[in-house]
């Protein structure tokens, strides 16, 4: 099975010390490729130079909600200035947080929507961060237009993710559906169009049930697939194929 964990912080200081050796149990696991999304401007650099040492790394450039108070306006004419150079197969992690306190909601909305009107003139999709926003990121994907995309780390309801769905956007699973208390999302998982799903670590955060503690990493998505499959009833290589087709077509890249 060759799978593609399309959420992976492979460039965050947590892999510093055993990136390589993190890098082989991925791929001994069958996990041949990852999408690698930024989070602010001061790591696009570091993130580059991580994602081209190796095979099978895809970068994505962006700014991520979170870290809201360290983005500046010159930061999106810094990002299309990116965009255009580098080419990457995505726009992200960028997004909405409606969940941590003190993170400013205009500036977070001003900063989504820049992006997404980027991602919009450069015809590339959007790796979408939605805390408890989802129906305003809903919203700001109307009012944009003309987009596609994945919402990572889905938490929303069914209702929503068909209107995503509508929209041209997947969702992506992660560690997460491992939990046996994680009615809401287990079931959607179970009902959800497989051609709307796309699987994720969220590396080095969101471990599943079996690792829950300790460091995440994209090895580690094979108990997302399991769980996937349990779920659905269906073999595991389904899941696999039908996934890695999904991420194929949704980032322009080829898994082999």
């Amino acid at each position: 099975m060759h799978l593609v964990d399309s959420h992976s912080h492979f460039d965050a200081a947590e892999f510093d010390a055993d990136r390589g050796a993190a890098l082989v149990r991925a791929r001994a696991a069958g996990v041949v490729a990852q999408v690698v999304p930024a989070i602010d401007a001061a790591g696009w650099p570091t993130l580059k130079q991580v994602c081209a040492q190796a095979s099978g790394l895809h970068p994505a450039y962006g700014l991520h909600p979170m870290f809201i108070a360290s983005h500046r306006p010159e930061h999106l004419d810094a990002l299309r200035g990116w965009l255009a150079r580098e080419r990457p197969v995505a726009v992200g992690e960028c997004g909405l947080d409606f969940f941590v306190e003190g993170l400013d909601p205009e500036a977070q909305h001003a900063c989504f929507l820049g992006q997404l009107r980027l991602a919009r003139e450069f015809d590339l999709p959007v790796i979408v961060h939605a805390r408890r926003a989802v129906d305003a990121v809903i919203a700001a994907i109307r009012k944009v237009g003309g987009l596609r995309g994945v919402v990572h780390s889905f938490s929303g309801s069914p209702e929503q993710a068909a209107q995503l769905h509508a929209q041209g956007f997947l969702l992506g699973i992660g560690g997460p559906v491992t939990y046996p208390r994680a009615n809401r999302l287990r079931t959607l998982v179970a009902t959800m169009p497989i051609e709307q799903l796309l699987l994720e670590t969220d590396s080095p955060d969101q471990p599943g049930v079996r690792h829950r503690g300790q460091r995440n990493e994209p090895a580690h998505l094979l108990d997302v697939l399991d769980e996937v499959a349990t779920l659905r009833g269906i073999p595991h290589e389904a899941v696999a194929a039908a996934t890695t087709a999904n991420a194929e077509r949704l980032f322009g890249i080829t898994v082999r």
